[in-house]
């Protein structure tokens, strides 16, 4: 008897539990559901929005009914944009901005006031990339990645947040980077910068609640855009640009820039305080925080496989992706980023 009433004991218990279990998440859900935001008619400022993962944004944002802003600072492919965002039948403005000027910051959030009297969302997706080894890079590098991946971000938010905190509601979204967590070798600049900027969003989130503000941290992996045509290059040109292209357009290591833009409006709507895009992202964030150790060995690892520093000083010379194309690069290896590259605007 003694062993019947144990193991009825046990099964009430579970029974208990698992009901506990399903009750929370009917509750969770439930309240998720109530706080879900309707992106319609929200003004949403977009940084970088020209083309890239600023426009595949700006193009599903624009089917929800958004209010868009999208600022660039190169004007060609933000008027093609802009043209292609009406095309959708949406109200859309397009403004070419500097952001690492924050005069021109300051000039671009009156004339969103002052013209639809609120911003609602502000997404920081504006970047740039140098790709190289450590010896070839110079400060001004490092400067140059800080002050569009940071300085330009926090210009955004500074200008943006008394009308945030007048409203009393709002949300700030800061497109970071797996960079952002774990150091990359070859991406020094960049990943130094999204470093900050992941600390800046993440000390927000806890400082702008109360003000009724929403901070989303979005932890992206790389992601077929094609916007390794725009990065910049130092080292060995073609070979530092072809494994960052190639890298950027398989299927196993970058991930689909639709998918990857309809999660981060789906976080953007439950105003999620972090996104992290893909399961490699999640899992080698994970590691990172529980053994480092072996993230460091592993990118040790990855730096040997990398392109060596050139001895000529040509290799300090900065390129552009598209300066550094090669048979490699255009071949079937980088279809599918070739492809992205014509669908978002890049080319």
């Amino acid at each position: 008897m003694t062993g019947k009433s144990n193991t009825l004991s046990i099964t009430k218990t579970l029974a208990f539990a698992a009901g506990g279990i399903l009750m929370y998440a009917l509750i969770r859900n439930i309240v998720r559901e109530r706080n879900r935001q309707d992106l319609g008619g929200k003004v949403i400022l977009i940084t970088g929005a020209s083309r890239g993962l600023g426009l595949i944004m700006a193009r599903q944002l624009a089917l929800r009914g958004a209010k868009l802003v999208i600022c660039s600072r190169d004007s060609t492919t933000l008027s093609r944009a802009t043209l292609e965002l009406k095309t959708l039948g949406i109200d859309v403005l397009g403004l070419s901005v500097d952001i690492t000027d924050r005069s021109q910051v300051r000039d671009m959030v009156r004339t969103i006031i002052s013209r639809y009297g609120t911003i609602d969302i502000l997404i920081n997706n504006a970047g740039i990339i140098q790709v190289g080894p450590l010896d070839t890079m110079e400060t001004e590098d490092f400067e140059n990645a800080m002050k569009t991946n940071f300085w330009g971000a926090l210009y955004c938010i500074q200008e943006v947040l008394p009308y945030l905190k007048t409203q009393r509601e709002g949300q700030i979204v800061n497109i970071t980077s797996i960079g952002g967590k774990i150091a990359v070798p070859h991406l020094l600049p960049y990943t130094a910068s999204k470093f900050a900027l992941t600390g800046l969003s993440e000390g927000l989130h806890a400082e702008l609640k109360k003000y009724g503000i929403a901070v989303t941290t979005v932890v992206p992996n790389l992601m077929r855009t094609g916007s390794a045509r725009q990065i910049t290059v130092k080292g060995k040109h073609k070979a530092e640009y072809a494994w960052f292209k190639l890298a950027a357009s398989s299927p196993l290591t970058a991930q689909d820039a639709e998918r990857a833009a309809a999660e981060i409006i789906k976080g953007i709507e439950y105003k999620k305080n972090e996104i992290i895009l893909t399961p490699s992202a999640k899992l080698a964030t994970l590691l990172q925080g529980l053994v480092p150790g072996i993230m460091s060995t592993a990118f040790g690892l990855l730096n040997t496989l990398l392109p060596s520093t050139p001895s000529a000083q040509i290799g300090r010379i900065p390129r552009k992706g598209y300066e550094s194309e090669s048979a490699v690069t255009r071949g079937l290896l980088a279809r599918s980023g070739n492809r992205a590259a014509l669908q978002n605007n890049q080319v």
